[in-house]
């Protein structure tokens, strides 16, 4: 039976690129191919666009099937809309309109943690599933679950643990925080998380086990890239996808690259992406370094999307050296898709989408040194590179990773008057 499906997210990915925006974008259309109509929910804030006084809503496309929800005035700490008598009418005035039967959340941020309780009271009956994406709800460095002052993995987040990485923050807001967001949370049907350890973390945390599946993000299907020969009569070739910030390892990539090229070793690595919104100390640090590393390294800036199957079809290795718990890169399953070995930080989601000596090589976050070793086998095992990029592991498909949601979906059913 078709259904009415509303999908929700923090951003829309022609204004902010980010992997999460990608990912619901591409289900949204994954479930327009599966004879449902779906409508896409996008927020945004000053950065992208500017107020429309009069309105929350803003059209973006020339389909009228996606809508951009205006959400500057939004408190970060507690997940949540400031101005509620300016939003909340006109949510509720939107879902009233379209009355999904189904409405898939991907974040809280922008659109708020009261955004499912809106949903719950104007359509009692109407289904309501959330992807898990990343740690925002448990925790409030950007969702990180990393130490604000030593850099430190967090395992586990408490009031005072948080407190100590936000000392200007009371303890008792914590608490409140985090009793904010799990009773907003509740009206949440289910659950679903791309990776096993990111769903630990929200069991840890407190949300019920049997309430959250766990579901791997699918990819677009694309044809094979024009991949070059590898290792055919030239330097072998890294590449790094993706924004150049703090927590993807950036500056430990290029440390790696440093010190293999102090040691003599030839190679080439591409650097495919940005630094948008980064400090001025981090761009003078990655600034210097590209310096201290070209020609070798080469810094290729922002790429499009629709590039990216043969612009890693074009290296041989992908790296991927985040310091976080990343849950479910969408650059490692694009480099699988092509054949791709990854080398990647052995911890989160990654550590469960590449396996040491088999799809690819793991090695400890924030360790130049251990990353440029990694690097090192490859450049001088020619055989290994082979090996690992014969048992890439392909990603399933966007259809069928959207089948999969779908049937975890009630069916549809007639809504309250």
């Amino acid at each position: 039976m078709s259904k009415r499906i509303l999908v929700a997210a923090h951003n829309h990915p022609s204004l902010h690129p980010g992997g999460t925006e990608i990912f619901a974008h591409d289900l949204f259309r994954a479930y327009q191919r599966a004879g449902h109509e779906a409508l896409f929910l996008g927020a945004t804030n000053q950065i992208h666009r500017e107020a429309r006084p009069g309105t929350s809503f803003q059209g973006i496309g020339p389909a009228g099937d996606e809508v951009l929800l205006w959400s500057g005035h939004f408190d970060r700490f507690f997940m949540s809309q400031i101005d509620l008598y300016g939003v909340v009418p006109d949510v509720t005035e939107l879902l009233r309109d379209f009355r999904p039967d189904v409405v898939h959340l991907h974040h809280l941020l922008l659109l708020g943690a009261e955004f499912p309780h809106i949903v719950r009271r104007t359509l009692p009956n109407c289904q309501i599933v959330m992807t898990l994406h990343d740690y925002y709800p448990i925790c409030h460095h950007d969702g990180l679950m990393v130490r604000t002052g030593s850099r430190e993995l967090c395992y586990q987040a408490s009031p005072d643990r948080c407190h100590a990485c936000f000392k200007d923050i009371p303890l008792d807001r914590f608490a409140l925080r985090e009793r904010h967001l799990k009773a907003l949370l509740s009206t949440v049907d289910h659950f679903i998380s791309p990776s096993a350890f990111l769903k630990e973390r929200f069991v840890q945390w407190g949300l019920a086990e049997d309430a959250i599946s766990v579901i791997p993000n699918g990819i677009p299907t694309r044809k094979p890239g024009a991949g070059r020969q590898r290792l055919d009569g030239g330097r072998p070739v890294f590449g790094y996808f993706g924004n150049l910030n703090p927590w993807k390892g950036a500056t430990v990539l290029l440390e790696a690259a440093r010190q293999l090229l102090a040691d003599g070793l030839e190679f080439e690595l591409r650097v495919h992406g940005g630094a948008p919104f980064q400090s001025k100390n981090f761009v003078e640090e990655i600034d210097e370094l590209f310096a201290g590393t070209a020609p070798s390294v080469q810094r290729r800036g922002p790429y499009r999307r629709e590039d990216i199957g043969d612009l890693l079809a074009a290296v041989d290795c992908t790296i991927v050296p985040s310091v976080w718990w990343e849950n479910a890169p969408l650059v490692i399953q694009e480099a699988q898709a092509q054949g791709r070995p990854v080398i990647a930080s052995n911890i989160g989601g990654m550590a469960e989408m590449i396996e040491h000596g088999v799809n690819g090589l793991t090695v400890p976050p924030n360790d130049a040194r251990a990353l440029a070793a990694a690097m090192r086998n490859l450049l001088e095992q020619p055989n290994l590179l082979q090996e690992l990029s014969a048992n890439a592991r392909r990603p399933d498909d966007i259809d069928t990773t959207a089948r999969r949601y779908l049937e975890l979906m009630e069916p549809a059913r007639v809504q309250a008057a």
